[in-house]
This record gives C-alpha cells, structure tokens and sequence, in this order.
C-alpha cells in the first residue's frame, strides 16, 4: 500500500513530457517530406510525357516528309514504268505480228548491226511467215557455232535461252538490281582433269569466278553442274569469265537463264560441294566416255515423241514425275537415280525397249547424260540388249526447263516441273502467266487426305524411304496443330504400292537387288572388283608426315562399303599387319571404317601422308589414332595371315 500511494504522489519531470513533444514534431515533419517527395515525383512524369509528346509529334512530322518524298518518287517511278511500257509496245510492233500467241525473235549477234543501220532488212524479216521462220530457227540452233537467242514475250515477260553462247540483253534496258536471274547448266570434260589441276579449280570457283553469286556447284574431276543464282550483271560477267576459262572447255557450255525472279528465290550462299562423280551408275567412268545418246533439240524431240516406234523414259526420281511429266513416257519409279541401271536390266523393261527408238528427258540434261551413256554401253557391251534391236537412243537438250521455253503452252507437258532451285516447281511459262484453275494443272495428290495438290511445302519426308512428302496445307495445319497427326502410317504413294513398311525392309530390298544386279554384270564381264583398284590420285612420295610418337594404329574411314577388301587395301597401304573392320552390331552391315595396325611407324606415317587418295572412286580419310588402353591392341584375331 504504501509503494502505490507514493507512485500517486510522483510527479512527472518535466524531461519526459518533453520526449512526447519531440516525437510528435519528428513525424509531422516526415509526412511533410513525404509531400513534397511526391509532388517531385509528379513533376518528372509530366516532364517525361511532355517529352514524349514532343518525339511523337517530331516522328510523326519526319513520317509526313518521307511520304511526300515517296510520293514524288512514285510519280517518278511511275512515269518511268510508262515509258520503258511505251519501248516495249514499240518493239513488240516493229517485230510481233497482232496474234494473241507467243511470237519469237531471232537475235543475232552478226545481224544486229546491219538491222540498225538497214531498216528495210528488219522489216522484211519481220513479214516472214512462221514456216520460213522456224526453218530459220532450226537451221541456226543445228549449227554449232550458231550465237543465236530465241525471246519469247508472254504478258510482257521475256525469257531467254541462249543455244551453245551466252548474248547480254540491250545495253539501254534497265534493270533492278533486286530482281533475281537464275542459271543452269552442266558441262563433262574430256579427259577429266587430274589432280592439280582439280584443286586448283575448287580454289578458282570459291574465290574468284563464282564469288558474288548463291547456290549449289557440284565439281568433279569429268566436269561441272550447277544451279546458280545473283543479279543478271554477275550471273552475265560469271559465264564470259567461264567461257574463257580452261582452254575454252566451256565454250560448247549451254547456259539456261531464267530472269526477273523475285529476290526471295535467290540462294543466300555458295555452296562447292566436291563430288567422285556427278551422276554414279555403277560403273567407272572410262567405261561411259564417249556413249552419251544423240542431244534432239526441243521442236526435234517435241515431233519425235509422236512417231509410233519411240519409248519415251522419265529419268528423274518418282516424286518429280509426281506432279508433272511427258503423259506418253515410262516412269522408271526411282527413289535416287543409282536405282536406274536396276530398272533397266529388268525383263520387263527390256521388252518395253525391243526394236523402239528410246527417248529420255529430265530436269536439265546432265541425268540423260549417264542415263543414254548406260544403255548405249550396253547395248555394245551386254549380249542381252544387243538382242533387243533399239533403233536408237536419244535425249532432250537442255531438259524440261529448256523445253518449256520453246513452248511456252506446254506442248506434250502436264503438270508441273520440279526444281532444286527456290522456285520447287513451276509451270510453262504461257500456263504460269495465264490464271487458270488448279484442278487443270494438279498432277499429284495428297499422301493424307487425297486431295489434288502439287506443292512440296514443309520439311517433312516418307518416314521409310526419305522422299519429299506430298502433304496438302490443310493436313499440315491440322498437323501442327495437334488435331490430326502425321503418323509413320503415312507415306509416299511409292511405299504404298510397294507395301514397304519400314527403313529395313526398304534396305534390305535395295541391296538385294543391287547385288543381283552387279552379280550379272560380273557374270557377263562388263563389272570386274579388279578394275577398282585403279586410283585416280597418285600418292606424293615425298608428302611424309612427322610421327614424332610412333603411332602405329590409323583410323580410316570413307572406303566403298561394296567393294572394299582386304587385297584391295594392303595394296593401297603396304605395310598393315592387322585389320579391324567397323561393322554393325545387329546387322553386320560394313560400315566403311577400319582401324589397321601397321608394322612400323614409318609405314604409318607413309600412309597418313596419303591421306585423300582415291580407292574405289571415293577419296580415303587416313589419321593417327593411338590406342587408348582401355582393350587389348593390336587383337590377336586380326592379325592378316
């Protein structure tokens, strides 16, 4: 009781009612601080969405300019368009007649100058009938040193195709730099180069000839073919450099052009890609010198094919003939082309061909080219075709693509022609140019759905055999979006009438027909495994690596899984002890690698410096490998006895 009554009569000191002031002060200051941090805050955002205004009405002001800028242009440039339109129609009426087809102009470099200066001369031949026309037209293409160009106006769209030369359009036509051209051609070599002379060539495409153009040049060592693409200066400066390149080798060079692309076809980048063989039958390539079959001009093989006693042949793979093709030709039904020389030794192909004259097309030629080569070799070499009687073989110059420029409607041609440019495919160009409907022009037909479709989009292939698949853009949306999936249940129509089911089943297929096939040939003489061992490249005794470890074991890989044997690599590489060949563990598939064990290091080191010699027509990687001490090397069950 009495600590409570004194805590009553405590008094408060006065410090303590002076602590309470103090905190009420402190805390309306912070609430002062606190307005005045926002109302700063408030000023920097109206500052910057004043600033922001002020670079909009800027943007927007500078936008306004370039309008009026473009605008002007455009008046311009449409006032240009008119005037190269009105130097169109001028030239269309001094050398067209008022028909609604086609017309052709003969331009040749030894008649342009008499025609400008003798303006009688033109006109006279500009009232020619078309039989005198065309009699001069075939009369100049025969001729080998002929420089004649061949123009067809369709819709104000001209197409060229140069016949044995290459001719530069008029000097005052000009062109926009964006449009895209695009090239074609293919050329054998006789003989083929050697060595040196190969590499040095390689180096030439990549650094200087081909330089400032896109896409795809296979080279070997019997020749060029390419797919070209670049502005028309640089695809024009390409082949005059070309034609004097090599002693004139491609002076004979037919150059196919196909101009004024849009910019999207055009190849981003150059590809080299060094190759054995441009087109592989099977057989070695001395074997095909000198066979090819008779080259027919477009018109020639456009009235050949109409003759009662001709077997036209498709050479491309299945899926070109697809979606366009010859309706009266044989499709051999090829997944790549090496399946040719299968197809034609069957026995019912060889009763097609009995006593025919034999025909054959593709894309560009160069296919024709070994394919005529093949069946004139055998028809030399092969008892078995001698008896069949052909009166002769004969192939399109030029193909598909130079065919669809001297007739511009198609002629004997349905569908389209597939193309391993950016076009993919395309249609003659009167059919292209003219807006018909597609159910006229549809070859092929969906793998999914059926529907008539003719368009090779996507990425997606057979799952058995790898072929491009023909997928219609309604089933790869369902695809894509999950409603309708593309199982492996869908495939190529090929696959389909074959019942191939599986990539084994299509692989155990091929081989045992390709075996069959050479086993004839071994039988009648005209495939001997002897005659691979030739080498293309001779090996540089003096090209001796160092091997300061005294590596004993190299891996080599690249060898020919068919041909490839033991006698056929000691004698390449003298020196082996051991051999241990890379096979499949399942199937026992050669896989075309081997580690080899050699006797010294300096027989290694010989070897490795081999390394690219061409065996068996492919070149043969050779490198150290030393063993790693996990297994047992050299293994006692490959020593060579």
């Amino acid at each position: 009781c009495r600590s409570l009554l004194s805590f009553k009569n405590v008094k408060m000191s006065p410090a303590v009612v002076i602590s309470t002031d103090d905190e009420k002060s402190s805390t309306q200051n912070e609430l002062k601080e606190e307005k005045k941090k926002k109302k700063k805050e408030k000023k920097k955002r109206k500052e910057k969405e004043e600033k922001k205004r002020k670079r909009n009405d800027d943007d927007t002001k500078k936008k306004k300019k370039k309008k009026k800028l473009s605008s002007d242009d455009g008046e311009e440039s449409s006032k240009k368009k008119k005037e190269k339109k009105k130097r169109k129609d001028d030239e269309k009426e001094k050398h067209l007649h008022d028909d609604d087809e086609p017309k052709l102009i003969i331009v040749d470099g030894s008649e342009t100058k008499d025609k400008k200066n003798d303006k009688t001369s033109s006109s006279n031949s500009s009232i020619n009938s078309d039989d005198e026309e065309q009699k001069n037209i075939s009369a100049r293409s025969s001729s080998p040193t002929s420089t004649t160009t061949i123009k067809y106006y369709t819709d104000d769209k001209m197409i060229q195709s140069s016949n044995l030369d290459f001719c530069d359009d008029d000097k005052k036509k000009i062109r926009d730099p964006s449009d895209t051209t695009l090239l074609l051609f293919y050329q054998y070599v006789e003989p083929p180069w050697d060595d040196k002379t190969y590499k040095t060539i390689l180096q030439q495409l990549e650094t200087t000839l081909a330089k400032k153009l896109g896409g795809r040049m296979r080279v070997a060592k019997e020749g060029l073919n390419c797919t070209l693409t670049g502005t028309h200066e640089d695809i024009s400066q390409f082949c005059k450099k070309l034609r004097n390149f090599r002693n004139g080798e491609f002076q004979q060079t037919e150059f196919k052009l196909t101009k004024d692309l849009p910019m999207n076809q055009r190849f981003p980048n150059l590809k080299v890609m060094p190759v054995s063989e441009l087109v592989n039958y099977g057989l070695e390539k001395e074997t095909l010198g000198g066979y090819s079959g008779i080259h027919l001009d477009p018109k020639d093989y456009h009235n050949k094919m109409t003759e009662s006693d001709t077997v036209v042949i498709d050479v491309r793979n299945h899926y070109e003939s697809q979606i366009g093709r010859f309706d009266i030709s044989l499709d051999p039904q090829m997944r790549k082309s090496t399946e040719f020389p299968v197809w034609l030794d069957k026995e019912s192909t060889k009763e097609k061909l009995r006593g025919k004259q034999v025909l054959m097309y593709c894309t560009g030629g160069i296919r024709c080219e070994r394919a005529s080569a093949l069946l004139n070799y055998k028809m030399e070499n092969d008892p078995d075709i001698k008896d069949l009687g052909i009166q002769g073989v004969y192939q399109l110059q030029g193909g598909i693509d130079k065919y669809f420029k001297e007739f511009p409607d198609g002629g004997h041609w349905s569908g389209k022609n597939y193309t391993f440019d950016k076009r993919f495919a395309h249609a003659p160009p009167k059919i292209d140019a003219v807006s018909q409907e597609k159910d006229i022009l549809t070859k092929g037909k969906c793998e999914a759905c059926s529907k008539a479709w003719d368009k090779f989009g996507g990425k997606r292939r057979c799952p058995t055999c790898g072929v491009p698949s023909l997928i219609c853009k309604e089933c790869m949306l369902k695809h894509k979006s999950g409603e309708h999936k593309l199982d492996n249940s869908i495939r190529c129509d090929l696959c389909v009438s074959q019942n191939i089911r599986s990539k084994a089943q299509l692989r155990n297929q091929e081989e045992k027909e390709m075996n069959e096939y050479e086993q004839g040939l071994l039988q009648k003489g005209l495939l001997k495994s002897n005659d691979y061992n030739e080498e293309s490249i001779s090996a540089d005794p003096t090209n001796i690596p160092p091997n300061p470890e005294n590596v004993t074991r190299l891996f080599l890989k690249n060898m020919c899984r068919k041909f490839m044997d033991q006698h056929t690599l000691c004698n390449t590489l003298p020196g082996i002890t051991h051999i241990v060949w890379r096979m499949d563990r399942k199937t026992q598939q050669f896989f075309g690698q081997a580690w080899v064990e050699m006797a010294t290091p300096e027989d290694a080191a010989r070897a490795v410096g081999m390394n690219g010699i061409s065996v068996l027509s492919r070149p043969l990687s050779i490198s150290y490998q030393p063993p790693d001490g996990k297994d047992r090397w050299p293994p006692n069950s490959s020593r060579l006895e």
